[in-house]
């Protein structure tokens, strides 16, 4: 990986300002040229991976819950683990894990047999709370043990302002126990992308699973917008509950040029898919730049 560079990096207003669009207040700073656009969120990150360098940031170290995203460190276990052809059961544990906490699910069958391989699928692209269950249960193994090795691998990665208190992302034990920084993020981003298995899975829009004598059929379709709709776009994930608001790690190259980015709680005041139009003002600017 690029060692990251710091060149036009524009940070934001102390946390008092954090509500108010980002960008106005750089406008002394900057020439017309380079002026980052506005956007709502509360911490985020624009890398070019090609060099390394830092292209925008805000609140670039401070650590805040990012929902889902978390499910790219479960993938990077699971695929360090290897041996994602074993099979793995849907348990009804799993099916009830997610109906309790109506968290999102990829909509797996109790009784069902899933390679691990298909599970990443399940989990990645429609965020298959129920597919990361099996996952960290099966590769910690036990869900505790799996959380153990997710801190351990931030600490590998020099994240330091990243904690992880369960699997998936969701608020346990509390809301913010769970939680990570942009420039964390973005480390965490390059390290799952160099990996072959990961970067096919986020580049699709959908994936079809026919029916075998050990599973039903199924049809995933990725949560992230951008994929098919922004130019050049190739991954990563995307994030949404309560304290994390709307986010998105994301990644799309043009041109042989590649950025990576992350948007933690896009446009606080707004509910919905608000994370996809500031990583589109973040790459649309981004480009012109490089």
């Amino acid at each position: 990986m690029t060692a990251l560079t710091s060149a036009a990096v524009f940070i934001s207003p102390p946390a008092q300002a954090q509500e108010q669009p980002l960008g106005a207040a750089q406008l002394a700073m900057v020439t017309p040229a380079t002026v980052p656009p506005p956007v709502s969120l509360r911490g985020g990150e624009l890398v070019d991976a090609t060099t390394g360098t830092v292209l925008w940031g805000t609140d670039v170290t401070v650590g805040r819950p990012m929902g889902s995203i978390t499910k790219v460190m479960t993938a990077l276990l699971v695929l360090r683990a290897g041996d994602l052809g074993r099979e793995i059961k849907v348990t009804k544990a799993a099916i009830r894990y997610v109906h309790k906490d109506d968290a999102s699910g990829a909509g797996l069958i109790a009784g069902d047999y899933l390679t691990a391989r298909e599970l990443l699928e399940a989990m990645l692209l429609p965020s298959g709370c129920d597919a990361a269950y099996l996952l960290a249960t099966a590769y910690g193994p036990g869900r505790k043990a799996f959380v153990a090795k997710m801190n351990a691998m931030a600490q590998t990665l020099g994240m330091t302002s990243t904690h992880f208190s369960w699997f998936d992302g969701m608020p346990y034990p509390t809301e913010t126990s769970t939680y990570s920084s942009p420039a964390d993020l973005i480390r965490l981003g390059e390290r799952a992308m160099r990996n072959s298995i990961f970067r096919s899975i986020v580049a699709q829009k959908k994936y079809r699973l026919a029916a075998t004598h050990l599973h039903h059929s199924y049809v995933w379709d990725t949560t992230n917008m951008l994929i098919g709709s922004y130019k050049g776009a190739i991954g990563i994930k995307t994030g949404d509950t309560k304290a994390a608001g709307n986010c998105l790690l994301f990644e799309a190259r043009r041109d042989g040029v590649t950025l990576i980015g992350v948007v933690l709680h896009a446009n606080p005041t707004s509910n919905g898919a608000s994370a996809f139009p500031e990583a589109r003002k973040l790459l649309n600017w981004g480009f012109s730049q490089v």
